[in-house]
């Protein structure tokens, strides 16, 4: 009996290999994502994480844009891939010619990037040379508005990188943790040894 049928399973055969499907999963992830996506951020979305093979995925677009499902059109000076009212009807029609792990898988590789771009445009950094290491600026924002504004010391170089990588991560988190701290936090009260100074 086998204990773990994917181990004998290729890459290639966990991604789709159909152009007409691959139409499909296209369209219902343009559907569902409220977001303009560039032509590049459709390839990364769609080849990065192995959903979909690159040489299938260039086919099933030209065929969209052929067939009119899809368009390239031009928004406030950038390029966006946006579906067509037959593209819409064909995306809710079909979508379960497709299996739901690969719709899935396709519309969570789409919210990662999209937050990780997020992330980039609301959260910056600084790292100056301190007295005795480095201080980390961070300031994170919401449009023109500014969330937080603060400066963490490390020792060293790599310590002030390692600060920097975990903020970038999920700087909503770590704002909310800040907050949820500074509401949570108490005035220090002594314990009676302390304050006999037996501790």
């Amino acid at each position: 009996m086998v204990q773990n049928p994917e181990a004998h399973v290729s890459e290639n055969m966990k991604n789709i290999s159909d152009v007409y499907e691959v139409q499909i999963l296209l369209a219902y992830f343009l559907n569902q994502i409220n977001q303009l996506c560039t032509p590049n951020q459709l390839t990364e979305i769609a080849t990065g994480e192995g959903v979909v093979n690159y040489f299938v995925y260039t086919e099933a677009i030209s065929r969209m844009l052929e067939n009119e499902t899809m368009e390239l059109a031009e928004i406030e000076g950038g390029h966006f891939y946006r579906l067509t009212d037959k593209g819409r009807e064909g995306a809710e029609k079909f979508k379960k010619l497709v299996p739901k792990s690969f719709r899935d898988k396709i519309y969570a590789a789409g919210l990662r990037l999209f937050v990780k771009l997020k992330n980039e445009r609301d959260i910056t950094f600084d790292i100056k040379p301190a007295e005795r290491g480095y201080n980390v600026h961070c300031k994170c924002c919401d449009n023109e508005l500014t969330l937080m504004d603060i400066t963490l010391y490390a020792p060293d170089m790599e310590q002030a990188n390692y600060i920097k990588n975990k903020i970038q991560m999920n700087p909503t988190d770590f704002y909310c943790r800040v907050v949820d701290y500074i509401i949570e936090n108490e005035e220090y009260v002594p314990s009676v040894a302390e304050e006999q100074g037996l501790f």
